[in-house]
């Protein structure tokens, strides 16, 4: 069964983007535009990942992911943090509250989805070994 990966940002083209990149490597994706529609997704949908942007309406990444780590349903949640907000103090507090991995905008999708291979391969007990990301 493909794993399911939500992907949360208000930018519906950044969205579809990571959406198209995850699905061409088998990955089921679940979306959502805001973050109080994202908090709500990943209680409805139990992803097995979440690629959140900070910047959104009614409730912002960061909010979102000190929500998923406070229930203990979902607080081992691998998260990664995609956003704009790249000074040090906004990349510290993405792992100060408990995100896997913290990428900044603009970014490399294919990178993107090297980063949820590995942080999803490692979560299944994996060799450490590289898969193959078709292109």
């Amino acid at each position: 069964m493909p794993k399911k990966i939500l992907v949360c940002d208000d930018e519906r083209h950044i969205v579809r983007l990571i959406q198209v990149n995850l699905e061409k490597q088998g990955y089921t994706v679940v979306t959502a535009f805001d973050g109080k529609e994202g908090l709500e997704k990943v209680k409805a949908e139990k992803p097995d990942m979440a690629v959140l942007d900070v910047m959104m309406p009614y409730m912002d990444g960061f909010e979102v992911l000190k929500s998923i780590r406070r229930e203990p349903e979902t607080e081992a949640l691998p998260v990664i943090m995609l956003t704009a907000k790249a000074q040090d103090k906004d990349v510290f507090e993405g792992y100060h509250y408990g995100a896997d991995m913290y990428l900044t905008k603009p970014f490399n999708p294919i990178e993107l989805v090297t980063f949820v291979k590995r942080i999803l391969d490692g979560n299944d007990g994996g060799s450490g070994s590289s898969k193959r990301i078709d292109l």
